[in-house]
């Protein structure tokens, strides 16, 4: 079967344990090879076309079974976490007080900006299931540095995600080589970029990788949670559940690093961090008009 753009397919050469998605294809030393992007994993990959092999949609649910029962799981934690926050507030601002006010919440807005437009659609899908206020915007990783400075100014958030596609390969250099990796330095460009005018790690918050990211130099660029620390591949929907997190953990609490993690699905081998204090806020009374 001849591959398509579009199509889903695997690496025979590795065993076809990633399912990915033909961007474009491309000549290189006469040789035709395919611009592969992970269909659940933010990975980036180039590959021969005589090493692909179409996979049907059974063999795709077979070889993505685990993350989506993952996924589940970290969408009930997270969902439980929720709950407890609001209870434990609710009894914290009205303790002592005889009164039927209800409380509303102010969860952080977020700006997520994206390397790929169906990851972005997923996220925006999330994000309005877990009901954080957020802006999605698709760019390109290389046009980063530029653009997202720009949406920064224009929608103001509380929490900047940037993200899209990443890939280190050992043969243009050793880990600790950032030109090494596919747009690690795009990331970390981007970061430097926004860092100039929001200095303050509270200020703004910002999460910034994908699968395999340079994770010191994002860190070092100024981001509070960035992949890889083990150089491994993030699932797409991991910067959702750690920016959602800070988004509906109160600005006067620090979040544990390990608190953060633990209920993304990549967890501490993908995804790392620094002490960050949340961003809710809490007020009363509720009227049907607040958005919750």
């Amino acid at each position: 079967m001849e591959i398509q753009v579009n199509q889903i397919v695997g690496r025979k050469s590795y065993k076809c344990d990633i399912p990915f998605r033909v961007i474009r294809f491309y000549q290189h030393n006469g040789e035709t090879y395919a611009l592969l992007y992970g269909e659940d994993i933010r990975l980036i990959a180039d590959a021969p076309i005589h090493d692909l092999v179409v996979i049907d949609q059974q063999t795709k649910n077979r070889i993505l079974a685990p993350y989506r029962q993952m996924e589940e799981q970290s969408n009930y934690l997270f969902r439980q976490e929720l709950q407890s926050v609001r209870e434990r507030k609710e009894h914290e601002t009205t303790l002592g007080y005889q009164s039927n006010l209800r409380l509303f919440q102010l969860p952080g807005k977020v700006l997520h900006i994206d390397g790929d437009s169906n990851y972005l659609k997923k996220c925006l899908a999330l994000y309005k299931k877990l009901g954080v206020p957020v802006y999605g915007a698709f760019c390109e990783e290389k046009e980063m540095p530029l653009q997202v400075p720009l949406l920064v100014d224009q929608v103001r958030p509380d929490i900047l995600v940037i993200t899209g596609h990443d890939s280190y390969s050992k043969h243009n250099g050793k880990q600790n080589d950032i030109h090494a990796y596919r747009h690690s330095k795009d990331f970390v460009m981007t970061v430097k970029e926004v860092r100039k005018k929001y200095p303050n790690l509270d200020q703004l918050i910002i999460f910034a990788g994908a699968c395999q990211s340079h994770f010191e130099s994002l860190i070092n660029a100024g981001a509070n949670f960035a992949s890889s620390p083990l150089r491994v591949n993030i699932h797409a929907l991991d910067p959702v559940y750690i920016v959602s997190k800070l988004s509906f953990t109160p600005f006067t609490e620090q979040i544990n690093v390990w608190d953060i993690l633990r209920n993304t699905i990549t967890r501490e081998k993908g995804i790392g961090g620094v002490e960050t204090k949340g961003v809710l806020r809490m007020g009363m009374p509720y009227h049907p008009n607040h958005n919750e």
